[in-house]
């Protein structure tokens, strides 16, 4: 018998709904079961795990889910309300005493966007069903307990919102006062691992002892423990004992982890795979630490502007993982020339080959984004287009796209004339002034290989050269360009020699015919490698061949007017970001083959290195060069050291000129307005007390003094020509000096 201060048990009308997918039949449907239970009877619903697939072609499968769970959750509160009426019959009934009744409350069902699918409990009563971004899909069954019967619907009531039931509202805000809450598996015994059971009581919130709940507060806990990940499904069951109502979750734990599959991944590296799953082994599978993971896939992916994520989850029996990667190959590469007017198709002068083998994209690679970018600008430095961009478009064969590259062509070549300054020339009323006149086409033959003539005079200097460049060898792999070189000049001899005892001037005529062949050597890194034939001696200002200065000094190596050379050369240079002011190293190496006797035989090394460093909004550049000459050589082609590009505040050659030299430098340069910017400097040269060593020994005939120093300020200005120089310096002579240069120094 039960105390006046205690209820006996009523009749608990209990319905549920279990959700079914049939691929053969009707999409969706629901059966309804009800069972109107006597007090103290003892009935149990349990759930079973439910898979529901998310066809790619069925895309309103969760609006669909939604509205047909709506329209069945309205027939069910309204048949509760007539089970509600018809209980009234039945409460004078005779009851019978039993241990326990049991009931089942249930959470709504949760649509994630994982490609997993798992059980939990499908939550008829909530307000709306939480629909999110992915495809983790959770499915139960419920139960409702049967509230008294003073609490049915009578005029005067609340009008509940639109889209929610009234009864739904009752029932959700009904307290029930809970003394116990256990964990336990999903036949009612205590679980194995006390770890899992500690991680679900660690979940829940609402649900504790001697604590008085409302239905909507179990489905939320309910809900917590899912999202600890570590269970497949949860029901919550109610036991009414002696000492009040026991809440029971039952769960079903996740499977250990046993094994790794994964498909579909072929730019992935596996180790990345081995350290996201290293530390699961063995352990119970954590859903949420595997969404986690399948971020960090698609986020490696993303980083890099590669097409590829995962595309679905399977864990099978004995803890197997198997992920399904989705990468989109590269199917098709096409160029499609675009009218520089009109923007539409046309036909263009460039051979697609000579494009393509541009590009690093190639077909079967996944394809990336920045790996794209990098070609349109590797196409955009060849000089030939004026637009490139690349389109990427779904191919036929499903995860595979096409590549449409558009490009819009620039004139090919044309004449064009100009002006500069000579370094070498450092008096008379046009000292330094150059002329230049050139014609230079850029695309021979549609394979981008560029001829360029030009013509330069100037008060002693003249240059007339013709240079042809292949930039890509056809069928080489390595990049191999080519370029073939004929020139005659004339410069100034004063850099090393100075000016005449009778101010006549001395100029230095070469012949030179060569090729040369580069290539990358790795990312940054280029060489070069060529044979060069050299005819070169010294003239008077009408032209005629002399073999001595004013001073006696020999002008040639052989005695004779001209000295012959063949050199065989090699370069290697590397280049930072390649702005001016990043790092730079260049390493150059010149041999004189003997190849016939009086062909000179000397060896000679020039390095050049330079290191940029921010400091703030100013910038300090720091440079360093040096170089050495052994054997016998031409004595104008001794390193001369002084002058614009080298010691400021000096004339060209007026430090010194030695078979050795070092020069060093620092800059510190600041913006002040617009494209004008401010600079302080500092040089300082040597030539290694190598000066006698030159036959003749031209600096110490000219009372050089193989060292010195100079500083000063000046300002530059951005020009299409690269960066006008204008410069006052003073040297340790306490000798003032403008210098004017345009371009960056050496």
């Amino acid at each position: 018998m039960y105390p006046s201060t205690v209820q006996p048990p009523k009749l608990f009308p209990v319905i549920s709904f279990v959700v079914f997918w049939n691929q053969s039949e009707s999409p969706l449907f629901l059966s309804c079961l009800c069972i109107i239970m006597r007090p103290n009877d003892g009935v149990s619903f349990t759930s079973s795990s439910l898979k529901i697939p998310l066809p790619s072609s069925c895309p309103s499968l969760s609006k669909t889910l939604g509205s047909q769970l709506a329209r069945t959750r309205h027939s069910a509160f309204q048949l509760i309300h007539w089970l509600r009426n018809r209980s009234n019959y039945l409460k004078n009934a005779p009851t019978r005493s039993a241990e326990s009744t049991q009931f089942d409350l249930g959470i709504h069902s949760l649509i994630r966007s994982s490609p997993l699918l798992c059980s939990a409990s499908l939550s008829l009563t909530n307000h709306n069903h939480n629909i999110s971004k992915s495809l983790l899909l959770c499915s139960a069954s419920l139960s409702l307990s049967q509230p008294t019967s003073s609490e049915s619907t009578q005029p005067g009531l609340e009008v509940p919102q639109k889209g929610q039931s009234a009864t739904a509202g009752r029932y959700d805000e009904e307290r029930v006062l809970i003394s116990e809450v256990l964990v336990k598996n999903k036949d009612g015994e205590d679980l194995e691992r006390k770890d899992l059971e500690t991680e679900a009581l660690s979940a829940l919130k609402a649900c504790r002892a001697n604590s008085a709940l409302t239905v909507r507060e179990v489905q939320e806990d309910v809900h917590r423990i899912i999202d600890s990940g570590y269970f497949s499904s949860c029901m919550p069951v109610a036991v009414d004992t002696r000492d009040g109502i026991r809440l029971v979750f039952q769960v079903e734990p996740n499977q250990e982890f046993h094994g790794l599959v994964c498909e579909g991944a072929n730019v992935l590296p596996s180790k990345f795979l081995e350290d996201a799953f290293c530390g699961g082994h063995g352990k119970v599978i954590n859903l949420k630490r595997l969404d986690e993971v399948i971020n960090s896939i698609n986020g490696w992916y993303m980083e890099r502007g590669l097409f590829g994520l995962v595309s679905g989850v399977d864990i099978f029996s004995g803890g197997i993982i198997k992920l399904q990667v989705a990468e989109a190959e590269v199917n098709n590469i096409s160029i499609r020339f675009l009218d520089r007017k009109t923007g539409e198709p046309t036909k263009g002068k460039t051979k697609p080959e000579t494009i393509l083998r541009q590009l690093t994209t190639k077909k079967g690679q996944v394809y990336s984004m920045l790996q794209g970018k990098r070609d349109v600008d590797t196409v955009s430095t060849m000089g030939l287009m004026e637009d490139v961009s690349i389109i990427p478009q779904p191919a036929g064969d499903a995860g595979k796209v096409d590549l449409i590259m558009n490009v819009v062509e620039r004139p090919s070549g044309g004449f064009s004339a100009g002006g500069g300054i000579s370094s070498g020339i450092t008096s008379g009323p046009l000292s330094g002034l150059i002329g230049s006149f050139a014609y230079s086409h850029r695309n021979l033959f549609g394979r981008n290989q560029k001829l360029n003539i030009s013509l330069e005079r100037g008060q002693i200097d003249s240059l007339f050269r013709i240079n042809y460049t292949d930039p890509w060898i056809e069928g080489d792999d390595k990049r191999t360009s080519r370029t073939i070189i004929v020139q005659n000049s004339r410069t100034p001899g004063t850099l090393v020699h100075g000016n005449q005892h009778d101010n006549n001037s001395l100029s230095i005529g070469r012949v030179t015919a060569g090729i040369e062949f580069s290539r990358p050597i790795r990312p940054k890194w280029s060489g070069t490698a060529g044979l060069i034939f050299q005819h070169a001696g010294a003239r008077d200002e009408k032209g005629n061949p002399i073999i001595k200065d004013f001073y006696g000094s020999p002008l040639t190596a052989s005695g004779k007017p001209y000295d012959d050379m063949l050199l065989a050369k090699f370069e290697s240079v590397y280049t930072g970001s390649g702005d001016q002011g990043s790092s730079m190293f260049a390493f150059n190496m010149e041999q004189g083959l003997p190849v016939m006797p009086e062909w000179l035989f000397f060896n000679r090394v020039n390095a050049r290195a330079r290191k940029g460093v921010e400091i703030g909004p100013a910038r300090l550049l720091l440079s360093l060069s040096g170089g050495h000459v052994v054997g016998n050589f031409s004595p104008h082609e001794a390193f001369a050291i002084g002058g614009t590009n080298s010691v400021r505040g000096y004339e060209e050659g007026a430090v010194g000129s030695g078979r050795s030299y070092v020069v060093g430098s620092s800059e510190v340069s600041f913006p002040m307005l617009g494209p004008v910017e401010g600079v302080i400097f500092a040089d300082y040269g040597h030539d290694l007390w190598s000066g006698p060593n030159v036959p003749g020994d031209p600096a110490g005939a000219r009372y050089k003094p193989g060292s010195g120093y100079g500083y000063g300020f000046g300002i530059r200005v951005e020009s299409p020509l690269g960066p006008l120089r204008l410069e006052y310096a003073f040297n340790d002579k306490h000798a003032k000096r403008f210098h004017f240069g345009v371009g960056h120094r050496n």
